[in-house]
């Protein structure tokens, strides 16, 4: 079967007929939020089992038409990846751990019995977007563009089994802070409900596992939360994550712990960075099982110290509170902390070229 796999193959450029006035898009960058307004390409790739991965291709941005019956729409074979692009300080462009969302979306696709993508393939769409599209780099400080690369099943059937043709995907978007809060720390509301059970999804990125997230996140913002925490399904004690963040705790001897990746966890590439840096750093990292009623007694008596969130969009977010049914506490003086503050500035001074890269995780792509 035909098949791209390496960084020869060569994309179909077709520009946008009427691309966005500079004076609309200069405004946008001075004030793009987080996912509201999208670059004038995108880039497509069709996998069929006759051909293989085929069509790739940069077009204008726009609507994509599908069949009614196309299996993404009734049996929800979808997948997707979020990470960034940066510009540094000599003006080059570069990317941050683009291999790991490329293994990452494979993995994925494994579990939703999906085709997987050559990793150079993946990585030479993200170039080919941000090629096209580097004129869209925010203006603001810490700005970002946000890329998203996805894959949809498009085959027109209705019946239970995997689809037998796909398309590829990624889109940009101009991106500034995530939480739109101005809080110093977040405040979570722990969920009756559970996003995801040991066997099921829950290690996958797919769309199901967010769209199931939706109505405890709803009753989060409800009560004056910023986020949703969710326990695990069996016993109901253990910290799993966030809405879509890893999490982590620091403790007063110097340690950090986060839950470990037990198959109803993504494995956020974010939180295995951070993991890197903090032992970079000679701290004991551990990854561990860790219950709400431990996260209460540990606050209330300072051997906790700081909590903090993580992921490719919000990056690392402090946690100053914790509510649920049975009352709330705060986390140290309910702020950022020192530790939190000293590990956001590590790695985000790596990814935008301001420090040295001891990991390599730093790709230039222009």
């Amino acid at each position: 079967m035909a098949t791209l796999a390496d960084s020869a193959t060569r994309f179909a450029h077709t520009p946008h007929p009427a691309p966005t006035p500079a004076a609309v898009r200069d405004e946008v960058l001075a004030n793009p939020g987080f996912g509201l307004r999208f670059t004038d390409h995108m880039v497509s790739i069709d996998w069929s089992e006759e051909a293989g991965w085929h069509n790739p291709a940069v077009l204008p941005y726009g609507p994509i038409a599908l069949d009614p019956a196309a299996s993404v729409l009734h049996y929800a074979q979808e997948i997707f990846e979020g990470l960034k692009a940066y510009r540094h300080p000599d003006g080059s462009m570069a990317l941050f751990r683009p291999q790991a969302n490329a293994a990452r979306f494979n993995r994925s696709a494994r579990r939703l019995a999906m085709p997987e993508l050559p990793e150079e393939l993946f990585i030479q769409a993200i170039r080919e977007i941000v090629a096209a599209d580097k004129d869209w780099f925010p203006t603001v400080e810490g700005g970002s563009l946000y890329l998203r690369p996805f894959m949809i099943a498009t085959e027109a059937f209705l019946g239970v089994r995997a689809a037998k043709s796909y398309r590829f995907m990624v889109i940009a978007s101009p991106a500034g802070n995530y939480f739109k809060s101005g809080a110093p720390a977040v405040s979570l509301w722990v969920s009756d409900y559970t996003r995801a059970a040991p066997g099921g999804t829950g290690a996958a990125k797919c769309g199901g596992n967010y769209a199931a997230s939706l109505v405890p996140t709803a009753e989060a913002f409800a009560r004056g939360h910023d986020q949703v925490l969710f326990l695990d399904a069996a016993e109901r004690k253990w910290i799993e994550e966030l809405g879509g963040m890893n999490v982590f705790f620091a403790f007063a001897d110097g340690s950090l712990l986060t839950p470990a990746l037990s198959g109803t966890i993504l494995e956020g590439v974010t939180r295995d960075s951070l993991i890197a840096l903090a032992r970079d750093e000679g701290l004991t990292v551990r990854e561990d099982k860790y219950s709400l009623d431990q996260w209460r007694a540990d606050a209330a008596s300072g051997q906790l110290v700081e909590a903090f969130a993580c992921g490719t969009a919000a990056v690392v977010t402090p946690i100053g509170k914790v509510a649920g049914h049975d009352g709330e506490f705060t986390i140290g003086s309910g702020g950022p902390g020192q530790l939190t503050g000293k590990l956001k500035a590590r790695l985000t001074a790596i990814q935008r070229g301001e420090a040295p890269d001891p990991h390599g995780w730093v790709m230039r792509i222009g």
